[in-house]
């Protein structure tokens, strides 16, 4: 069963691990640094392909769609975007209107799609927090499964720091871990849906 993970850092692993995009051809690093290698640990019958590339926007990881997604030929995909919109200070909209077609696209190809939440970072100002928030809860609200990273990671006293980082920007190795732990059911839904 393959499933791709489609996003920016946080779907390539880093700090701790280079994505196959990033250096082909199986990436380099730490690979418990990776939610995709989590899922696979639990799941040995699914074979789920890293393609996060770090810093990308929205409108950067829907142009690899076709190759990554598409030319892939996934039972499911789940997309994480928007953090580095956010970041760089682009509307919302911009955010929206990229997310939306790459659901869009997945289901018109009879693509499985989990939406997933964008995580917190610890360097944020409280505008991007707040825009961070919104982008969540527009997320939340789609009538496609969503898996809820942001929840996964948080800190339990502060949802806006990650519960633990080691720049600050990015999980641990642990916090990969629970966003898999996040997935798993949301995934399953999202398989069965199909």
């Amino acid at each position: 069963m393959r499933i791709v993970a489609l996003g920016d850092s946080t779907t390539a692993g880093t700090p701790n691990f280079l994505s196959p995009l990033e250096h082909p051809p199986d990436g380099q690093g730490d690979p418990t640094s990776q939610y995709a290698y989590w899922l696979m640990q639990s799941h040995p019958e699914w074979e789920v392909l890293n393609r996060g590339i770090n810093g990308q926007r929205s409108d950067q990881i829907r142009a690899r769609f076709e190759c990554d997604v598409t030319d892939n030929n996934p039972r499911a995909v789940v997309i994480l975007a928007g953090v580095n919109d956010v970041y760089q200070r682009y509307p919302l909209s911009h955010i929206q209107e990229n997310l939306s077609a790459m659901y869009a696209r997945a289901q018109e190809l009879g693509i499985a799609v989990v939406a997933g939440t964008v995580i917190p970072y610890n360097v944020a100002r409280a505008a991007e927090n707040q825009e961070i928030h919104e982008l969540n809860d527009w997320i939340r609200q789609l009538p496609i499964p969503v898996c809820d990273f942001h929840k996964a990671v948080q800190d339990v006293h502060d949802q806006d720091h990650l519960r633990q980082s080691p720049d600050g920007l990015h999980p641990t190795p642990q916090g990969y871990h629970r966003m898999a732990v996040a997935l798993r059911p949301v995934l399953a839904e999202a398989l069965h849906w199909r």
